[in-house]
């Protein structure tokens, strides 16, 4: 029983040579490639897509089959039978006929279709009975008798590196997270190159500092596993990095490796590059479903309705029933204002998937938009259940807890999201806003000028601290604020919508001339005429200063002084020239 399991460990340490040997790396992913297949695992297909990336192999140098022991003989009528049961999806079956065979991969395919039956039978439980949201409460009855079971064979060393796997996605559904750990990165040491084990680990790891503090197998498969990790964590320069020196490696046809950095972009926000990639990838693979989800997001943010309309269209045409496909669906009603419809398709998203981390966000935000904030509630908590890294889901409850006005609430979930995105400026905005609710302004200053250093997406934070500085009656640390707005506003090349210049220029036009200042005071009424809701108090401004224009004008306290005695950071900067800038 150990023949084959030594022929794996010896193989695979010998193969996980340099990475720059892509012959051996080609070798490696047809060898695990075919063991996948053997025992029913589906993670085969990424092994797949980086195998097609690499130069085919002459046949003298394919890798040779592993060895066939007695064992396997003997069980070899039994499993070719079990395999077959197995791909109908008939796992009892296939388990009954394996019940009395000895061999590594019988033992691993008689667990595992024994584990299936019970994740069908748990599904197949939950579908008509019960709603999407009330799924996470029924569970796989399977799991405490195979983690006995394992727990048995683990304990006698008897496990090789794909029944610990399963033993490591059992503690995981029994919500044993870091003997789970433990067993997975066992799993990886023995079987360094199979992708499930790097994916379920993945799921377990929940900042940096674990991920440094885990004993992983020294392996080109490695490097994936840091770029994806990266990526959720939220370390994105390093994993654009990764990914980059992966390519230059020999990876450059990879459609795996351009889906990844394009889903980094989208995680920085950088619309137009994931955007471009995205698009290149469907030129490469155009029948292609992972990751298309996250490309309608994109589009759906873009407002791009012809070309989400056409996605969806397409993603029917290959895979009505695909998980993605009922995300894009939903994306494309949401952008239509079709809210009930949109949540309808994320449900059916969930029938197909429970542990599909997008469909119960974008549902919750579906149930945020048709104002069921208890039912928002629900979605973005099993979001959280699912991965607690998806900021998305934190910052949901952050607003949905808003609505309800809770502050307290609202505050500790911005904190969390913040905590997962530190420089993005829409969680510092939403924490300020939480702050000022409070009464503690001081942390409110602190917020919105954080924002504004780490670039403000939206431009509000600015705008936000000079009328938290106006209500306080700091009107020099108000007027510098609201000029900096003006000067971000107009150097923006897209129009804002939610924009308030006027705002900002009816209050440096009073400010100028209680200051006497009556050359800028004019500028910054003029600059009101343009606008309707300022126009009034633009005319009123310009002539209280022709009344005082034969005044003597005596100079007034520098304005771009530094600020004293408040909490927010100085910057100087030259006079405002209104002049230059055209609303």
């Amino acid at each position: 029983a150990f023949v084959v399991l030594a022929w794996q460990n010896t193989k695979m340490a010998a193969l996980c040579a340099e990475f720059g040997d892509l012959v051996q790396i080609k070798k490696q992913l047809i060898s695990v490639i075919s063991l996948c297949k053997d025992r029913g695992l589906l993670h085969s297909a990424k092994a797949s897509e980086l195998a097609f990336a690499l130069d085919p192999l002459p046949k003298d140098e394919l890798p040779s089959p592993p060895p066939f022991t007695e064992e396997d003989a003997q069980d070899l009528d039994a499993v070719t039978l079990a395999k077959s049961y197995f791909d109908l999806k008939e796992y009892d079956r296939a388990a009954y006929f394996l019940r009395a065979c000895c061999s590594q991969k019988a033992y691993f395919l008689y667990m595992y279709s024994r584990y299936l039956s019970g994740e069908k039978k748990k599904d197949d439980e939950t579908v008509d009975s019960l709603g999407p949201l009330e799924k996470g409460q029924v569970r796989n009855e399977a799991l405490r008798e195979l983690r006995v079971e394992l727990s048995k064979k683990h304990s006698a060393g008897e496990l090789d590196g794909f029944a610990l796997y399963l033993y490591g996605v059992v503690l995981r559904k029994l919500d044993l997270l870091k003997e789970a750990v433990d067993v997975l990165v066992e799993a990886l040491h023995a079987l360094p190159l199979h992708w499930g084990a790097w994916l379920e680990l993945s799921n377990l790891v929940t900042n940096i500092d674990m991920l440094k503090s885990l004993s992983l197998p020294d392996c080109w498969v490695k490097d994936f596993f840091m770029a994806q990790m990266y990526t959720e964590l939220q370390m994105i320069k390093e994993a654009l990095q990764k990914y980059h020196s992966l390519i230059q490696g020999g990876f450059s046809k990879s459609t795996y490796i351009i889906s990844q950095i394009a889903v980094a972009y989208h995680n920085i926000r950088d619309i137009d590059q994931a955007l471009a990639l995205f698009n290149e990838l469907r030129e490469q693979d155009p029948c292609r479903i992972d990751n298309m989800d996250t490309f309608s997001n994109l589009l759906y943010v873009k407002g791009m309705k012809p070309e989400l309309s056409y996605l969806a269209h397409n993603l029917v045409e290959i895979d009505k029933y695909r998980v993605e496909t009922c995300c894009v669906i939903g994306n494309y009603y949401s952008l239509r204002s079709q809210h009930e419809k949109a949540a309808l398709y994320f449900q059916r998203a969930l029938k197909l998937n429970p542990r599909c981390l997008g469909a119960w966000t974008l549902m919750g935000h579906e149930y945020m938009e048709m104002k069921n904030t208890s039912a928002a509630i629900q979605a973005y908590r099993h979001a959280i259940e699912v991965n607690k890294r998806d900021y998305r889901a934190w910052y949901g409850l952050g607003q949905t807890y808003e609505i309800l006005k809770m502050p307290f609430y609202c505050l500790y979930y911005y904190r969390k999201a913040h905590q997962l995105r530190p420089n993005d400026s829409r969680m510092l905005v939403a924490l300020g806003e939480s702050y000022e609710k409070l009464s503690q302004q001081g942390e409110a200053k602190k917020c919105y000028w954080r924002a504004y250093s780490v670039g403000d997406v939206e431009k509000m934070a600015l705008l936000k601290l000079a009328k938290l500085h106006e209500q306080l009656n700091e009107s020099d640390d108000a007027a510098r604020c609201y000029m900096f707005y003006i000067q971000d506003i107009f150097s923006c090349a897209e129009q804002l919508e939610h924009a308030e210049v006027s705002t900002a220029l009816r209050y440096l036009g009073q400010y100028y001339f209680k200051n006497k200042l009556y050359d800028e005071a004019s500028l910054c009424a003029q600059r009101c005429c343009d606008y309707n809701d300022a126009r009034e108090e633009g005319k009123a401004l310009l002539r209280q200063i022709s009344q005082v224009r034969d005044q003597t004008e005596t100079p007034s306290a520098d304005l771009f002084a530094p600020l004293s005695n408040n909490n927010t950071p100085v910057r100087r900067v030259s006079p405002l020239n209104l002049i230059s800038f055209t609303p």
